[in-house]
């Protein structure tokens, strides 16, 4: 079984796993309740929220799904609890998407649960490193951006591996989460579609980011997001000046950002630019709402 994510962490950016990992793998998960079938439910981990929510679509009641990086929490600082840990020991499937914690962690998971099966959301999916034109920085601890559920096309072949491997380990609900599947894919379509619709008629496709988060999105789009954020920092006074430089020649009156991070520095932006800040996740388990709020504020602040 091959459990590594990405390519290994750069030296001094590896994340550690604490003393109390080795007790923690030891520990064995209470039995957890019977599923509508009658069987006990397959344990699933994932990464981020918004893979809980594909998941849970697929697997329905099949399934009981747990996401790594908690609400409010950066997937780019997180570590593992213990409690996680000694839960993952039982679980049956584990769905990555290659942030940093995954090349530490992984590894040692799966050698307290040779059982675990382990997937890499990015399979198959080319990937995004940063764009050196707009300041945009590494994510993963192989150098490249992991935010590949910010794009529906991208959820939709996730969501295809998903299927599968929830059938290799189920297959007598193969029926089911094929069919799950196929409405999780459709409602997707439609999601598609409406964005594609309300971004048609845009002449400027620029979009002011704090952190870069959105990526997939603009690509998918033919969108440019522009971030404030210089390389993972707090951008100096000559980023800053750029990125307001770049935001009044487009017309840009909103600059988007994520609960995770300060809004400080995008307050600053956006008095410079006689605009405002809004607040979007993408980490939030609402995809589909997620998704449309962004592009309203893109199509609104944006030329036609």
């Amino acid at each position: 079984m091959n459990t590594k994510l990405g390519a290994p962490v750069q030296a001094g950016r590896r994340t550690r796993p604490g003393p109390g990992w080795l007790l923690a793998l030891a520990l064995v998960c209470m039995t957890s309740p019977l599923s509508a079938a009658g069987e006990r439910p397959l344990s699933v981990f994932v990464t981020v929220v918004p893979q809980q929510t594909f998941v849970e679509r697929i697997g329905g009641s099949v399934v009981r799904v747990q996401p790594m990086v908690r609400p409010g929490q950066s997937p780019h600082t997180y570590e593992p609890t213990p409690r996680q840990v000694a839960e993952l020991a039982a679980a049956d499937l584990y769905i990555g998407v290659g942030v940093p914690f995954e090349d530490a962690w992984l590894p040692r998971i799966s050698a307290g649960n040779p059982g675990l099966k382990v997937i890499d959301a990015r399979q198959g999916i080319d990937l995004r490193t940063g764009d050196p034109e707009h300041g945009d920085h590494d994510h993963g601890g192989d150098g490249r951006d992991s935010h590949i559920w910010t794009s529906p096309p991208l959820v939709k072949r996730m969501g295809a591996q998903i299927r599968d491997a929830l059938s290799a380990l189920r297959p007598d609900q193969a029926l089911l989460f094929g069919a799950n599947y196929d409405r999780f894919a459709a409602d997707l379509d439609a999601l598609d579609s409406e964005i594609r619709a309300r971004l048609a008629s845009l002449t400027d496709r620029r979009f002011l980011v704090f952190h870069p988060a959105w990526g997939y999105f603009a690509d998918t789009y033919g969108l440019t997001q522009v971030p404030i954020e210089y390389r993972g920092k707090e951008p100096g006074a000559r980023a800053l000046a750029a990125a307001i430089d770049q935001a009044r020649a487009a017309g840009i009156r909103v600059v988007l950002v994520q609960p995770q991070f300060s809004p400080r520095t995008a307050e600053q932006v956006a008095a410079a630019i006689g605009g405002r800040v809004e607040a979007v996740d993408p980490l939030s388990a609402d995809y589909f709402a997620t998704l449309r709020r962004l592009t309203g504020l893109i199509a609104d602040s944006g030329h036609r």
